[in-house]
């Protein structure tokens, strides 16, 4: 832990619950107001991308999980847990210091995710460059 910044015990359950239970879609994932611990934010079962993306602040930093559903060539569908670390180019750099820093902590602690997408504006994490990253190799 860089920043000494901890994991919420909420992240993980919800982790867990989007992994196990398939229910949740997606989780966003902040600091504390005081920034000692990463929280919760938002759940979703909403299948909607554009929803998810719109979720992402503009200007402020996160970290999401997606439970990113796609098509293969061969017609099997396929699932790939995916981290983001979403710190915009517009973001104050102490956020972003403070997000970059304490990315790990959260990062080690969710055991199973397939890929990592690293956004600083919204075509880095739009559906088709995600699906580009995701997609490889299978």
């Amino acid at each position: 832990m860089a920043s000494g910044v901890g994991v919420n015990p909420d992240c993980l359950n919800a982790f867990q619950e989007l992994k196990l239970g398939k229910k949740t879609r997606y989780i966003i994932f902040t600091l504390s107001p005081d920034n000692t611990e990463v929280v919760v934010e938002k759940k979703s079962e909403s299948h909607d991308y554009e929803q998810f993306m719109a979720d992402l602040p503009e200007n402020e930093c996160r970290w999401a999980i997606y439970d990113f559903e796609f098509e293969k060539p061969d017609g099997g569908r396929r699932n790939k847990i995916t981290f983001y670390s979403w710190s915009p180019d517009d973001a104050k750099i102490k956020h972003k210091m403070l997000f970059a820093s304490s990315k790990d902590a959260l990062r080690r602690s969710l055991v199973g995710i397939a890929a990592e997408i690293q956004g600083t504006d919204y075509s880095e994490v739009s559906h088709e460059s995600v699906f580009e990253k995701v997609s490889k190799g299978n």
